[in-house]
């Protein structure tokens, strides 16, 4: 049931007893149109307290309650000490008011912006617990949402938080969606494709960040900027700028990086299959590829090119572009 919904029926049920009220107690409110007005005021003045404290959490309540206690108890204690018994009743009375509401004040404010250590001092043996965690920043930049593994690992649950997207990302993609380079074009019209599909992910939150730093003319210059005053992580898969995070202590995340790590691991003697993709470049190779592109050459492979194969490791090459894996067909699969 909507919240707006209670709230209606609440207010109906106020200005009815209003006019009930009128009816039987006329010596209270004298009128049935006075007793609608009452009534519909005192609702609507409990829904607008309502609407006001909607952001008050039970932590504040408890503090602003106790703060109000603690601040009632010094107006009693310094009233005690019969320091207004030279002035005249009406005048005692109004001073003893103020200062009961002018310490209960103090109290309610000083208990509020207090921490839950301050609380441990005066209650050794009570601790509050806060339930607010910290939100967790995702900035993303230009390389990384054009990507688009981003997207499935928001969509998996491994990223998980505020989804942020700087308004000069967005318009860094908007600008290669316009290249008149065939290549660019297709990257940014990817770039907005991917944005726009974890923004429809119901379980993220996408916001775009209007923050510019106006004497930064670079783009990472600006994301490391933004990312230090969210107190965000950046994600990329730049290496430069994730080197450049790196050296400034901003926290990121290479999904480059992230993805060499969760490589399969392939030992010599393993057994796998495979589908042979070309032939290789000496004599009866043939060459495949593993799911996450790695290349596996295959002795004896060339004339089973585009076919299905179950092959053995023999040995691991490490080239800088990586690691290139030498095999042979498993005989004794065959057989």
């Amino acid at each position: 049931m909507s919240l707006w919904v209670i709230r209606s029926f609440f207010l109906l049920l106020c200005t009815v007893a209003g006019y009930a009220i009128s009816q039987h107690r006329p010596e209270i409110i004298d009128g049935g149109l006075y007793g609608l007005a009452i009534g519909f005021g005192l609702g609507g003045t409990l829904i607008g307290l309502d609407e006001m404290l909607r952001g008050f959490s039970l932590r504040a309540f408890s503090a602003a309650t106790f703060g109000l206690m603690l601040g009632a108890v010094v107006a009693w204690l310094i009233d005690r000490t019969e320091l207004f018994i030279f002035a005249d009743e009406k005048t005692r009375w109004v001073l003893r008011l103020c200062m009961f509401l002018g310490f209960g004040y103090l109290g309610m404010i000083l208990a509020m912006r207090s921490n839950k250590e301050d609380f441990a001092l005066l209650i050794p043996y009570i601790r509050f617990r806060s339930q607010n965690k910290p939100d967790n920043i995702v900035v993303l930049d230009t390389s990384v949402i054009i990507d688009g593994r981003i997207a499935e690992l928001i969509e998996a649950r491994f990223v998980e938080g505020i989804i942020v997207v700087p308004k000069f990302v967005l318009r860094e993609l908007q600008f290669i969606a316009d290249s008149s380079e065939v290549g660019r074009r297709a990257r940014g019209r990817r770039g907005l494709e991917m944005l726009n599909r974890i923004r429809q992910n119901p379980r993220s939150e996408v916001r775009i960040h209007e923050m510019d730093f106006s004497e930064e003319k670079e783009v990472d210059a600006k994301l490391l900027k933004l990312t230090r005053a969210l107190e965000g992580k950046l994600f990329t898969n730049d290496f430069n700028l994730g080197k450049i995070a790196e050296l400034q202590s901003v926290p990121h995340v290479n999904l480059n990086d992230l993805a060499a790590a969760l490589k399969l691991a392939v030992l010599p003697g393993d057994v796998f299959n495979l589908r042979i993709a070309r032939e290789g470049k000496d004599k009866g190779q043939g060459v495949g590829y593993l799911n996450d592109g790695t290349m596996v050459v295959i002795n004896g492979g060339q004339s089973l090119i585009g076919q299905p194969v179950q092959v053995r490791v023999q040995s691991l090459h490490q080239t800088g572009a990586g690691v290139i894996i030498f095999a042979e067909l498993n005989v004794a699969a065959a057989a």
